[in-house]
């Protein structure tokens, strides 16, 4: 991860974006494909990159406990009111091997340079058999090479193979506008995944409209 938290600068706003009250059908739609994924079960879900803390609620109703890390102690201020919380590099957990039973990702993959080597941490965290469930912005449509502007359609371009950090954003005001992305190819993605010895069970794309906007996994170590 960053050594220095992009979103430390901007973690109170980030907190009331991310909210029921701003976030509305997007804040539902995470919620609802992430209550679908993770599924009912007990004992520690590592809410990985938690952010403010905005999901555990999520693992929570399911009867699961909620632990986050993350390295902006900006957004841990808010998400420390919600689930224990540590500050982590996600690319070096602070936890023993095959010592938790579920793991998150919630909207964080594109915040790391370099997703795989989290995906390989989240594996060794994980117990035999235990469950990790990314879910983020869709690979394929949403990034610097897509434009939302126009209703009803979306317009792609060839910085899709552009893996590099990027702040540009058809979004002025948005988050990615703010705190910058690295882009994850979904065959990267997977590929990711596959080779930290996860087995992907389900994949879900959701959206508004035809276009969807979030991709999620479910995977068993």
């Amino acid at each position: 991860m960053t050594t220095t938290p992009a979103y430390d600068a901007h973690a109170d706003w980030y907190n009331a974006y991310m909210s029921p009250a701003l976030g509305g059908d997007y804040f539902d739609r995470v919620h609802t494909t992430l209550r679908q994924l993770l599924g009912p079960g007990e004992g520690i879900c590592l809410d990985v990159c938690c952010g403010t803390g905005a999901h555990a609620s999520v693992a929570a109703e399911l009867g699961r406990t909620p632990v986050g890390v993350d390295l902006s102690h900006g957004q841990l201020r808010h998400a420390a009111a919600r689930l224990p919380v540590a500050v982590a590099d996600a690319t070096a957990l602070p936890l023993a091997d095959a010592s938790v039973p579920a793991a998150m990702c919630v909207l964080a993959s594109t915040d790391v340079p370099d997703y795989a080597a989290v995906l390989r941490e989240i594996a060794r965290v994980l117990r035999p058999g235990g469950r990790f469930v990314h879910l983020g912005i869709h690979p394929c449509f949403v990034g610097a090479f897509a434009d939302w502007r126009e209703p009803g359609r979306v317009v792609l371009d060839e910085r899709y193979a552009d893996r590099s950090r990027t702040l540009d954003s058809w979004n002025p005001t948005g988050v990615r506008a703010r705190v910058g992305a690295w882009h994850l190819p979904l065959a990267d993605l997977l590929n990711a995944a596959l080779s930290a010895g996860l087995r992907l069970e389900r994949t879900v794309e959701a959206g508004a409209g035809g276009v969807p906007e979030l991709f999620g996994f479910a995977a068993v170590r």
